[in-house]
């Protein structure tokens, strides 16, 4: 019998979050962040040889790129991918992005441009970014490093910086466009937006946890999978591949404390 190895938290999720780009195919990815980044990467080398990655500049490379490494020390290009191509790539839905949101509510909208009053804020953060076309264009999933009620807030975020799956702001007689929302992966579990009515969906719990704990831990109700499991955890060649993604470790940085990914139950 094969002995689980041993990996920390973050190394579970990104394993989680690689998931979300299954399927996709010749699709450009883009993980912002540096858990996403690395998911992007594994799934990259493990089972969607298609993805199309940049060096973090103005190249598509053939192998994903890893942190803390420069475009010098790359052994070469496949592409050239400047901001123009970036945009008519993401235009026509050819783009999946994985993103961390500052708040996230039940519709999916999500906030990551101020928090408080608009005009008055209480913390003052990037703006809405590229978050509003690129909600509307592409796919998108998310990583949240500390899932907690500040985060999945209790009625809508305080700025959405990204649509999601509410009608409120549309005007009268416009439909709204097809979201695609992915996977959510969490320090608690991976969720979705998949149940009736896009209802958040807890679609597995990381060792050690129960589905009470997130629904505590989440600020509008949530619902479990059918058959709901856990999380798999990362088989040796997929830890060594992340090792080689990230050889400095900047993962063990990316969730408070770098705990290990077997927890027991509280």
């Amino acid at each position: 019998m094969t002995q689980t190895p041993d990996y920390t938290l973050s190394e579970l999720m990104i394993v989680a979050a690689a998931e979300a780009f299954r399927g996709d195919g010749e699709t450009f990815v883009t993980g912002i962040g540096t858990l996403p980044r690395i998911a992007a990467g594994l799934a990259r080398l493990t089972f969607e040889p298609g993805l199309m990655m940049t060096d973090g500049e103005a190249y598509l490379t053939e192998d994903p790129v890893p942190l803390g490494v420069t475009a010098e020390e790359v052994p070469g290009f496949s592409g050239w991918m400047p901001y123009n191509r970036v945009f008519a790539t993401l235009w026509r839905g050819e783009r999946h992005a994985m993103v961390t949101p500052v708040q996230v509510d039940q519709w999916a909208q999500t906030n990551i441009s101020c928090l408080g009053d608009f005009d008055k804020p209480k913390v003052q953060m990037l703006g809405v970014r590229g978050f509003p076309g690129n909600s509307i264009y592409h796919k998108n999933s998310m990583l949240i490093p500390a899932h907690s009620k500040r985060v999945f807030v209790e009625g809508e975020v305080d700025i959405v910086s990204s649509v999601g799956y509410s009608d409120k702001y549309w005007p009268d007689g416009m439909r709204r466009p097809e979201i695609r929302i992915g996977r959510v992966v969490t320090d608690l579990c991976v969720m979705d937006f998949n149940g009736p009515d896009h209802t958040a969906r807890v679609i597995s719990l990381h060792p050690g946890v129960e589905f009470d704990t997130v629904q505590e831990a989440t600020g509008f109700p949530l619902i479990a999978e059918d058959g709901l499991g856990e999380t798999p955890a990362p088989t040796q060649k997929q830890l060594d591949i992340i090792a080689r993604l990230d050889p400095h470790d900047l993962r063990s940085k990316a969730v408070k404390g770098n705990p290990p990914g077997q927890r027991q139950a509280a």
